[in-house]
């Protein structure tokens, strides 16, 4: 097995499966859509919704409509809507082809898991117009010692972004256990003491991240925030950024079960159990939301309008045409 990133490639002739980002897949459809060389594709993690996920997955189909028919197409993830995946990958969303790609479902060996309801008091607001309220990150810390008094095992704690992991873990200093940062802006050092068990209980501090990404061993305790951090952009005034929205109902689902893949555990919600009704069923596809000039950039390179591809969601027409005029005024 090799792998494929950015600035960082090891593979070697006697590589059978090889690990690339979707940035890596997409460049390498773009050079040359036959994929020689590739004898299957597939695609993990597809209900991230993430905007190359879907434009990788979209230009798959047309590779295998229009030069590779026998190429196999997997989408995997354990909270896809399946059936939408299916009708696309079988030739649905306007694309030529049959009918929808058969649906494997593997039974997963998840354990069970306990859920226990731990929302602020009415006084604390979770976020405000700067984003995520100290009392808040209060309330989180506090229902991480209590879990370490109430579990045992090591904690997995679920927070939106770098600056709410850190501040947690502030928040957590004596709190007889180790406490690890986990995110994107750490080293790779600074990763890996995160993911290694130690002598000591572990509090794993974590950004998406350890959604589905990656495995954190020896958790047996989710303490979930129920916030994310998601791109938005405001077409208007041609400004994008990130902001700060509850979590999915998929998503939260998917935070839970990390409690529960090495034996019974158990997740404690910030947020009340009525409300949990009431959460989105499946992130915010990047499609609606995002700054779509790359996705435009992309598209032109392919050749084929946006209407030909079988896309999951269609990108909004209001940002398609910013995309455009923003790639002509370069």
């Amino acid at each position: 097995m090799g792998h494929t990133v950015r600035g960082d490639r090891r593979t070697s002739r006697a590589t059978r499966v090889e690990v690339v980002t979707t940035g890596v897949l997409l460049r390498r459809l773009q050079r040359d859509p036959d994929l020689p060389g590739v004898g299957a594709v597939v695609l993990d993690e597809v209900h991230e919704r993430h905007l190359d996920a879907d434009l990788a997955l979209a230009l798959l189909v047309d590779v295998r409509t229009n030069l590779r028919e026998n190429l196999p197409v997997v989408a995997m993830s354990a909270t896809v809507e399946a059936e939408r995946t299916a009708a696309l990958l079988g030739g649905g969303g306007g694309a030529r082809g049959g009918g929808p790609a058969p649906v494997v479902r593997v039974a997963g060996t998840l354990h069970p898991v306990e859920a226990a309801w731990c929302p602020p008091p009415a006084r604390v607001p979770r976020t405000d117009e700067r984003g995520v309220t100290p009392a808040f990150l209060d309330h989180v810390a506090a229902t991480v010692r209590r879990a370490l008094v109430e579990r045992d095992g090591d904690l997995l704690v679920f927070l939106p972004g770098a600056g709410e992991v850190d501040g947690v873990v502030r928040r957590l200093a004596g709190a007889g256990a180790d406490v690890r940062p986990l995110h994107g802006r750490l080293s790779h050092r600074e990763q890996d003491l995160a993911l290694t068990p130690g002598p000591r209980r572990r509090v794993v501090v974590s950004t998406a991240v350890a959604e589905s990404s990656l495995t954190v061993p020896g958790v047996r305790v989710v303490v979930d925030a129920g916030l994310s951090r998601e791109p938005r952009t405001d077409h208007r005034r041609g400004l994008a950024g990130l902001v700060t929205v509850g979590v999915s109902r998929s998503a939260a689902e998917q935070r839970a079960g990390r409690a529960g893949r090495e034996g019974p555990g158990a997740v404690y919600r910030c947020w009340a159990e009525h409300d949990h009704a009431r959460l989105r069923p499946h992130p915010e596809p990047e499609i609606a939301t995002a700054d779509l000039t790359a996705f435009a950039l992309e598209l032109a390179r392919w050749g084929s309008p946006v209407e030909d591809l079988a896309l999951l969601d269609p990108p909004p027409e209001a940002a398609m045409a910013t995309a455009r005029e923003t790639l002509r005024g370069r």
